[in-house]
């Protein structure tokens, strides 16, 4: 018998679970539940199992033993204090919430409860990842730069800054979170955006563009780049640099430089196949140490993109404690 896992919320990012979860010999697909319940009962004729139009009642009503929670930001909260009143393992897909207080409190529900928790940052979960971090240790980088830049997503939600946080949060945040888990916590965050050039699209309120500048623990500094108008494409990178050695993971893939070579190190693996086999094999074995992205980990990856948006709407620099 393996994982009994329930949904809660089946649109977005729960497509790529749901493709992925049924190849997962541990992974046995129980309820989904939506809001839209057609939708929930798509995915219950996909994978088997049962439709809810309530996540309350899908808790209440079935024997679980973990659920998934892929739902727009401004829907976290609730839901996931609920799974955890039950004492039921939890899978979140990033941004966790909207505020820092929110995942908080649900950090600290996840650690009275002692279940086992994962956050959807799958960069952590690339093998490519893994290369760079090994490459960095016992290095000292000086310096990293990264950057998501692209097009604008089609969700209305996504263009209201009080739904989404934008594109810093809901968005760049992986590459935030990558920079963290290569270079360690930050301490400073100042930012700067601009707006204006997407006015043609209805309730659109979020930046076109910014850039951020952190510093680390370690005294090393960043800067990130953001913008969502490259309707002609770009894409999404981190670069670190340490004396005589640059890592940079772009398109999935590694590229290490030295002084006296390139290397590119193609990536091999699915990150989303990953961080579900190990959340489940983390469950069924009771080894949180699988889990490479635990919910109170990368609170502090939400934070700083959430001191990001605070400078931006101060013009000042913000500390984290």
């Amino acid at each position: 018998m393996g994982v009994r896992i329930g949904f809660i919320g089946t649109g977005g990012i729960a497509g790529m679970h749901l493709g992925l979860l049924p190849d997962i010999e541990r992974a046995e697909l129980v309820a989904y539940a939506d809001i839209q319940v057609e939708r929930a009962q798509a995915a219950a004729d996909r994978c088997g199992g049962r439709a809810y139009g309530d996540y309350r009642e899908m808790l209440d009503r079935e024997e679980l033993d973990a659920v998934y929670v892929c739902l727009p930001p401004f829907a976290h909260g609730d839901p996931e204090m609920a799974v955890l009143e039950r004492n039921l393992h939890l899978f979140v897909e990033k941004p966790q919430a909207l505020d820092v207080d929110t995942a908080r409190d649900i950090a600290a529900k996840v650690e009275e409860c002692g279940v086992l928790s994962c956050v959807g940052y799958n960069w952590r979960y690339l093998d490519v990842t893994e290369k760079a971090r090994d490459l960095l240790s016992g290095v000292r980088p000086a310096l990293a730069i990264g950057y998501w830049i692209g097009n604008t997503p089609g969700s209305p939600w996504w263009r209201v800054k009080a739904k989404s946080g934008g594109q810093i949060v809901e968005q760049t945040t992986h590459v935030y979170d990558c920079a963290r888990y290569l270079m360690g916590d930050v301490v400073s965050v100042y930012a700067a955006g601009t707006k204006g050039r997407m006015l043609d699209l209805p309730n659109y309120d979020v930046e076109d563009a910014s850039t951020v500048s952190l510093v680390f623990e370690s005294g090393a500094v960043a800067t990130i780049l953001s913008s969502c108008v490259a309707e002609q494409g770009y894409g999404t990178a981190l670069e670190v640099i340490a004396r005589g050695l640059t890592v940079k993971i772009a398109g999935g893939n590694l590229h290490v430089v030295r002084e006296d070579e390139t290397v590119r190190y193609p990536g091999r693996n699915n990150p989303y196949q990953l961080e579900n086999e190990l959340f489940l094999q983390a469950i069924e074995e009771e080894n949180p140490s699988l889990i490479r992205s635990a919910y109170g980990d990368v609170v502090n990856s939400l934070a700083v993109t959430l001191a990001a948006n605070e400078s931006m709407a101060s013009g000042e620099v913000v500390h984290l404690a």
